[in-house]
């Protein structure tokens, strides 16, 4: 995604000019305490993180940068408010990029404090702006808008280049997804700088979720987006799944089992929404690109799903699975989810 927009390094992952789009999180957990910060990134890792942020509430925590950096493998991110001098001591201690917000850490004073420090360590810096810290004189020149989101970004970009700083990534999040979206692409046509895409403040996971879709989902249907951060109050586990599933939903990875099913009707006389469930959660795991349908009937069941590599459909106390569009075997209900699952196998580890 992203195609014309800058590269930049990120303790050694790219982002930007039309590298594969990274998702990244932030811990919940306080930086200063070590094992449990270096537990939660390990998690993250796992389940395809690619970049986590921390944040930086005091020096405990900045001076904390160094131990958890040393245990990790991910590229680590200093997310700093208020303080240009943690935003320093985070520097210093190894942090792989910062994240300020200059409509909150200081004047030009201040942020060429911070830029002196980003250049001779040679690290990149991004713009997080947010509707809650844009500047007084944009505000009453245009408004809470998508314009004043935008050239408050853009006023503190300027001020970063002026000391010299090149490695730049801009995000410009708010609570609502429209004016999230407007901003983002009032943004893409001003800058080539890579931009990092997201929903701040979305909510606990059902709403978070369904905003995160919605507007990040928008704008990398638009090409729009470099990086993206699912924000959720909960797990952030959670928020790579949901990434994951908003990149896949538009089309932007193709490695992964894809697993549909239809909603079901009064024609359906089987179980086939918990097959359905089950299968979900067996698939997650596998990264070969394969599609599995899970359909409730036999009457549009298999012309539906013609595309998929394996398929099963219910019907008067029997199941046919199918294979490409075509039937393939008959069961009956009751061992079908059994004969089901020898398929999906057969199918992954081949």
């Amino acid at each position: 995604m992203g195609i014309n927009t800058k590269k930049i390094s990120v303790g050694g992952v790219v982002i930007g000019g039309g590298e594969r789009i990274k998702i990244q999180s932030m811990t919940t957990i306080k930086t200063a305490d070590v094992e449990r910060a270096v537990a939660q990134i390990t998690s993250l890792k796992k389940v395809g993180c690619d970049i986590v942020r921390v944040a930086i509430l005091d020096e405990a925590d900045a001076l904390a940068l160094r131990a958890v950096k040393e245990r990790i493998s991910l590229p680590l991110v200093a997310d700093i408010h208020f303080s240009p001098k943690l935003a320093v001591m985070a520097i210093e201690n190894g942090a792989d990029k910062v994240r300020i917000n200059p409509g909150n850490i200081g004047g030009e004073k201040e942020i060429q404090y911070v830029a002196d420090c980003i250049k001779a360590h040679n690290v990149p810096v991004r713009v997080g702006a947010n509707t809650g810290s844009i500047e007084k004189n944009f505000l009453e020149k245009y408004g809470k808008n998508e314009f004043s989101l935008v050239e408050s970004a853009l006023y503190n970009v300027g001020l970063l280049e002026k000391f010299g700083v090149a490695d730049i990534a801009i995000s410009v999040k708010a609570s609502s997804v429209p004016l999230t979206v407007k901003a983002y692409r009032l943004l893409s046509q001003k800058t080539d700088y890579p931009l990092h895409v997201g929903v701040t403040e979305a909510g606990t996971t059902e709403m978070g979720v369904v905003k995160s879709a919605v507007g990040i989902g928008s704008l990398l249907l638009d090409g729009i987006g470099d990086t993206i951060r699912v924000s959720l109050t909960d797990d952030p586990v959670k928020e790579i799944f949901a990434a994951k599933n908003v990149l896949r939903a538009c089309g932007l990875d193709e490695d992964y089992v894809e697993v549909v099913s239809c909603p079901t009707c009064g024609r359906c006389a089987w179980e086939s929404m918990s097959l359905a469930e089950k299968v979900t959660d067996f698939v997650r795991p596998y990264t070969k690109k394969t599609k599995i349908a899970v359909m409730g009937c036999v009457v549009n069941g298999p012309g539906e799903a013609k595309d998929a590599d394996l398929g099963i459909a219910g019907g008067n106390g029997y199941c046919l699975i199918f294979s490409k569009g075509e039937p393939y075997k008959k069961v009956t209900v009751d061992c079908a989810e059994e004969e089901f699952f020898k398929e999906i196998r057969k199918l992954l580890d081949e």
